[in-house]
């Protein structure tokens, strides 16, 4: 009898759910993937204590933009790998208030001392040590600047209030994770051969902290309460700017109190394009990412996608012949658009997709060596981070932001609490060769004074029917692109929920080298196909990206955090 009501118990309980699948589809048993579901705000983030700052934010009345710049902050606290302060991002914001969408640019810029020839040693060769772990590495930093304008122009609520919860948790502490743990461990080494980081980050004997044991930053503390009470000026004048100033005397390095004085947040125009009916609004230049997103749509409008089947080995080889066409226009015609005019509206046209599209031939792969950027016109890092927010009136923000490599430069300024970046890796320290990422670059992106470097890094949106519909990002350094580019696809071809989309095996192909790298997860019988069309291609040794991703349906919203990478959390209220 008991066992007789249980099951009727059940039946009552399901009942409803099953028949509101017509309203929500994506939440039923035919999914192995399924989102976090919110109806007033979320985040979607790569660490849990972050994204609940983000959400509290929320609940205290903060708007989307409040919430962002809260995660940003308490980031650089409890996700010191790319969370940061001395680095640089891009946010795009989505505004309910007159449906219209902007660019915030803070990526970082070369310092005014810096030269072309910056890391070329006597034999005329690029230095990696020097562009990579020097001071000479650090560009001057955008994301405080960054923080504050996103705040003051589009938020509601005082730096005091949203920067309060990542004091609170510099100065009291928080538990190591395993994450933590794992990250600090993969980069010991490097993080011990500087004094100031050996300090920060490891005990005396340099061992790692406990899991499980209370992380104190008392200097990053110190930090972000000079933000606090100075806004800009805490962190680009006075004690913090004369604590990095004096670190770069120290070490040879570039960066002046002018430098940081100088620096400028650039509000943009994000580039924007159609696939199927859908509007995608993405990051314009300095980062690569929107305008190569919308050029390989615009290829792959031309077929019907969707009936060759998700991950077949037809759909996975245009797919590959796309990527290279618009990777290889990357490496001549994108920079910094202050300083070199990138023709974004020529790369975009779904004329010129047509003609690049003609170049493809569906049976066999194209050598890359064959492959030339295609307009006739006289390393990153993986360890980028993304994380998106929405909030209960319709705005949604989606945020890239990095110190280049993980722990960036691995030097951290004495006093501060945080970590130099690395970025002035990003340019192209030799035109013609392949920076940290195996990504070739040209004159378009060469060091000059407070120019900046050319990036990856692609927050993207995308509306349905003129509504918000999709935001997502990642880090991945070159593979950034690649996998926001795959995860919208999913969504928009292969009707994928959200956290399907981000989770299903992707590819990778940059042009040059010439090497089609594949998650497990593709099957080996694809593989085989793919290599008797003449595809270089591989297993990947590590997985492709991380995405951080918000959907909206019914006017619910539907998150997912990437299981790629561990500590990922999606916060609800």
């Amino acid at each position: 009898m008991l066992l007789r009501y249980r099951y009727l118990y059940l039946f009552l309980l399901l009942a409803p759910w099953a028949s509101s699948q017509a309203q929500h589809p994506i939440i039923n048993y035919e999914t192995r993937f399924l989102p976090v579901i919110a109806s007033k705000g979320m985040v979607a983030a790569p660490e849990r204590l972050a994204a609940e700052v983000g959400t509290q934010i929320l609940r205290d009345g903060g708007n989307a933009v409040d919430a962002a710049v809260a995660t940003g902050f308490a980031l650089a606290v409890t996700y010191p790998r790319a969370g940061n302060l001395a680095g640089g991002g891009f946010m795009m914001i989505h505004l309910a208030d007159g449906n219209r969408q902007t660019l915030i640019d803070y990526r970082e810029s070369a310092p005014a001392a810096a030269t072309a020839d910056l890391f070329l040693n006597a034999e005329g060769e690029v230095d990696r040590m020097r562009q990579f772990f020097s001071h000479r590495a650090a560009g001057t930093p955008g994301t405080v600047a960054g923080m504050i304008y996103a705040l003051e122009k589009y938020g509601t609520m005082s730096l005091r209030e949203v920067l309060r919860p990542a004091i609170e948790l510099a100065s009291k502490g928080f538990e190591v994770t395993w994450a933590l743990d794992y990250e600090l461990g993969n980069r010991k080494e490097r993080l011990l051969a500087n004094p100031e980081a050996a300090r920060l980050f490891f005990d005396k004997n340099g061992a790692r902290f406990p899991v499980g044991s209370r992380f104190r930053q008392p200097d990053l503390a110190w930090t972000l309460k000079q933000i606090q009470r100075r806004g800009v000026d805490g962190f680009y004048a006075g004690k913090v700017a004369d604590r990095i100033v004096a670190d770069m005397i120290a070490h040879d390095g570039l960066m002046t109190h002018q430098d940081l004085i100088d620096y400028k947040v650039i509000e943009r125009e994000p580039v924007r394009g159609t696939y199927r009916g859908y509007e995608i609004v993405a990051t314009p230049p300095p980062s690569s990412g929107g305008i190569h997103i919308i050029q390989i749509l615009n290829i792959l409008e031309g077929y019907d996608v969707s009936a060759w089947g998700h991950n077949s080995a037809a759909y996975l080889h245009h797919l590959t012949e796309a990527m290279k066409l618009a990777y290889a226009d990357r490496s001549q015609y994108l920079g910094d658009p202050d300083y070199f005019e990138v023709p974004t509206a020529r790369l975009t046209d779904k004329e010129y997709a047509a003609s690049q599209r003609s170049r493809i031939d569906s049976e066999r792969a194209t050598p890359s060596a064959e492959i030339q950027p295609g307009i006739d016109l006289p390393y990153e890092s993986h360890d980028t981070t993304h994380y998106t927010v929405a909030d209960a009136a319709g705005n949604v923000v989606s945020n890239t932001y990095t110190l280049n490599f993980s722990f960036g430069s691995h030097i951290a300024v004495p006093g501060t609490g945080m970590l130099l970046n690395n970025e002035m890796a990003d340019f192209a320290a030799k035109p013609g060769t392949a920076n940290a990422f195996s990504l070739v670059e040209g004159e378009a992106n060469t060091i000059a004074p407070g120019k900046r470097p050319l990036s990856s890094m692609t927050p993207t949106m995308v509306f349905a029917d003129g509504e918000f519909w999709l935001a997502t990002g990642s880090p991945g350094g070159s593979t950034i692109i690649t996998t926001v580019l795959q995860t919208i696809l999913n969504a928009m071809d292969f009707n994928m929920n959200i956290a399907t989309a981000g989770a299903e095996a992707r590819i990778h192909h940059q042009w040059m080298p010439d090497k089609l790298s594949l998650e497990r997860g593709i099957s080996p019988d694809t593989l085989e196909l793919l290599l008797q069309r003449g595809h270089n291609a591989n297993m990947s040794t590590r997985t492709l990206g991380r995405v951080q991703s918000i959907q909206k349906i019914d006017n619910l919203l539907y998150g997912a955090t990437d299981t790629r990478r561990p500590g990922g959390w999606v916060a609800t209220w």
